[in-house]
């Protein structure tokens, strides 16, 4: 449209300079100043009229491509769990590989937290790892956990993802943390300027202490609930099988084990009976002494009958 009217424009121009060539000097190619100024506003309109509706067209395009609301992603904590089974004797090769698979991710990428085993050989064995792994590697790492267990043929018992939305929770903070500066700030200036009593820059400066642990409390949560959402925890459970079912001995070694616990517990009872016996003893004791006393000489002061 905007070339149509730009054509236009020049065809109306040019028609106007012949006309004016023919009428007056005969000359086409003669052409007056009016009419060469007219020619040249009318193609001036035209380009700006251009412009406006090529800059309009492209401020259309800006909006249309800009988003309405701008969306934060949540922040969310995940959990990992995992659980192999295999036989006893493995669990500590498997445990190790997984160890050293995180320690090959580097610091940045996966911390060991714990690691522990139980049991004895030919028994009921287990194990546990924990371990802290950057949050858009977790997923593959479990996967690389799975096939480094299906090397020493162990089962897979178990994998569940949990994760804790932690968005809210980080914003509240992060509010309370800058309002809480905010306000630390006030009461430092109060305390430079010294305005105010005595009892008022006392209590400026106990407010100034309590707020400076509430900021540093804050501060603290807000670590720890960024850590959780950077670094998602991953849990692996490490079992031989299911454990010995219960059999003739056991209860009575089970038994035999509570007796040392019974035998505490009776003479403890014992001691607490004598520490209140005994003081409640010497007082009725005492307390018949007494009226045996009283009860004597009452009857020997009694008058004689004449």
């Amino acid at each position: 449209m905007a070339k149509t009217m730009t054509s236009m424009a020049l065809g109306g121009a040019a028609a106007l300079a012949l006309l004016a060539g023919c009428s007056e000097t005969g000359d086409p190619y003669e052409v007056s100043g009016e009419e060469a100024a007219t020619a040249d506003m009318a193609m001036t309109e035209s380009t700006e009229n251009e412009d406006t509706q090529a800059s309009s067209s492209g401020e259309m395009r800006s909006i249309s491509a800009a988003p309405d609301i701008p969306v934060s992603l949540p922040k969310i904590a995940y959990v990992f769990d995992y659980g192999f089974r295999l036989a006893g004797e493995d669990i500590p090769t498997l445990q190790q590989k997984h160890a050293d698979m995180c320690e090959a991710q580097g610091p940045y990428a996966c911390r060991i937290l714990s690691m522990s085993q139980d049991g004895e050989p030919g028994n009921y064995t287990r194990g546990t790892l924990q371990l802290a792994v950057v949050s858009d590697k977790a997923r593959g790492f479990g996967t690389k956990l799975g096939e480094a267990a299906q090397a020493v043929e162990a089962e897979a018992t178990g994998a569940t993802i949990a994760g804790e939305d932690l968005s809210k929770a980080i914003v509240d903070t992060e509010a309370r943390l800058r309002s809480r500066m905010v306000l630390r700030d006030r009461l430092l200036e109060v305390l430079q300027t010294r305005r105010g009593t005595v009892a008022e820059l006392v209590e400026a400066e106990r407010s100034v202490a309590r707020v400076n642990e509430e900021i540093d409390q804050a501060r603290s949560w807000l670590e720890e609930m960024k850590t959780r959402v950077a670094y998602s925890r991953v849990n692996i459970a490490y079992e031989s099988g299911a454990p010995p079912a219960s059999g003739f001995v056991d209860p009575i070694r089970d038994a035999l084990g509570s007796v040392g616990a019974i035998l505490g517990t009776v003479i403890a009872g014992l001691i607490l009976f004598g520490a209140l016996a005994i003081p409640l003893a010497l007082l009725v004791w005492l307390g018949l002494k007494l009226r045996r006393r009283f009860a004597g000489a009452g009857a020997g002061a009694e008058p004689e009958a004449v």
